[in-house]
């Protein structure tokens, strides 16, 4: 299956299963949205990746009056999406492959959430480039992402935590070997490869604020 054959399959599901398969859910969004530091109380920013727009929401409860962009490919996702942002009049929706998106200014912030490593690390690089372009001088990049290990020793040693974790989570099993079956289209990168891109872009302040086996929070400022 496809990366977006995948996720319409899960789209209704989506959102109640998170907090099972993240483990570190309330700090690893937490960390995100508390560093999601903007200078303008309606600030524009562009989700890429959006799925059900549950990274979005959060955004909405620090910034209610942001104008927010969500680009994804799952036409399913979106759908739960637009359900979410029905009375949002500053909420955009656009469905599309979000590695080709270049859009036709610049934002105050740039944000994502468990979706760049669904990409190849050419793609990766790419990305990183078209960000860094898509930003307003002196915004941020908050990428809320799957690693890998800094070697096949801790990929194995997170794929094993996070396997016994989700072991004796609330989910089903049909739920649980579904979850199992997403990951093998994973494409996780290291931490420090994926900082050095950030700052081979051209990004002047980059770091990884948060990292809970491989779950991390990387986060650039242009």
């Amino acid at each position: 299956m496809t990366v977006e054959s995948q996720f319409n399959s899960i789209a209704r599901l989506y959102d109640r299963q998170r907090p099972s398969l993240i483990p570190c859910f309330s700090d690893f969004y937490g960390v995100a949205i508390d560093n999601l530091n903007v200078s303008t109380p309606s600030p524009e920013i562009l989700d890429l990746g959006a799925g059900t727009g549950l990274f979005s929401q959060f955004v909405l409860q620090k910034f209610p009056d942001a104008k927010i962009t969500l680009v994804d490919i799952s036409e399913k996702m979106l759908d739960i999406a637009r359900k979410r942002f029905s009375s949002n009049e500053n909420i955009s929706i656009i469905q599309a492959d979000f590695t080709t998106f270049k859009g036709e200014k610049q934002y105050d912030a740039v944000i994502s959430s468990l979706a760049i490593h669904h990409l190849e690390d050419n793609a990766k690089v790419e990305l990183y480039n078209t960000i860094f372009k898509l930003l307003k001088p002196n915004c941020i990049f908050i990428n809320a992402e799957q690693v890998a290990g800094e070697s096949d020793y801790f990929s194995r040693l997170y794929d094993k935590e996070w396997r016994e974790k989700v072991e004796t989570s609330d989910l089903t099993r049909d739920e649980i070997d579904a979850s199992y079956e997403r990951i093998k289209l994973d494409k996780r990168t290291p931490v420090s490869t994926q900082l050095q891109w950030l700052r081979n872009a051209g990004f002047k302040e980059v770091d990884c604020l948060y990292k809970y086996y491989d779950f991390a929070v990387l986060y650039c400022q242009k």
